[in-house]
């Protein structure tokens, strides 16, 4: 594991796992959210995105977190190793609702400056719809690669906490 991919719904604890991941295995860790965004939340044009990208995973070590569907091939080209954070739609939105006030008019730690933190309700319902419109596209490239990449699907946050505490080294991982 040198070249993780986190993918999965907004609130499904991407951004957490791969903090973690990355103090235990001493990879660095690249938040699509804090480098696809400009202050006041303006995206960078999608074709930035894609450079972006391509530098990222050039890299000998990272981890990667973030949906971002349009450059998810990118991603899950140049892993050896995909984390999928399957977690409930109903846990995904609370989390969501919980950062917003926790972080209200704040940007996240894990977001780009000058990105405050705001009651979004179309983000709220792309969380919500994540289980029938972008899960099925997921699950479909991930058994694609079923046999070239180590593919990790954690469906509840004690799955994701077992996977951390059986990271045995630097370059051991033993899979719940």
């Amino acid at each position: 594991m040198k070249k993780i991919a986190v993918i999965g719904s907004g609130g499904s604890g991407k951004s957490t796992l791969s903090r973690k991941l990355g103090e235990k295995l001493s990879i660095e860790v690249f938040h699509l959210d804090a480098i696809l965004w400009k202050p006041d939340w303006e995206a960078v044009a999608k074709d930035q995105q894609q450079l972006i990208q391509h530098q990222l995973v050039a890299k000998d070590r990272w981890i990667i977190d973030g949906n971002y569907n349009g450059t998810l091939d990118i991603r899950l080209k140049a892993a050896d190793c995909i984390i999928f954070m399957d977690i409930p739609r109903s846990l995904c939105l609370y989390r969501v609702i919980m950062r917003t006030f926790r972080h209200r008019r704040q940007p996240r730690p894990d977001m780009a400056t000058g990105c405050e933190e705001r009651f979004n309700f179309n983000f709220l319902k792309w969380v919500w719809n994540y289980p029938t419109d972008k899960r099925p596209e997921v699950m479909n490239k991930l058994e694609r690669l079923r046999g070239q990449k180590e593919i990790i699907i954690l469906k509840s946050p004690k799955e994701a906490q077992l996977f951390l505490e059986n990271i045995k080294n630097e370059s051991t991982v033993t899979i719940p």
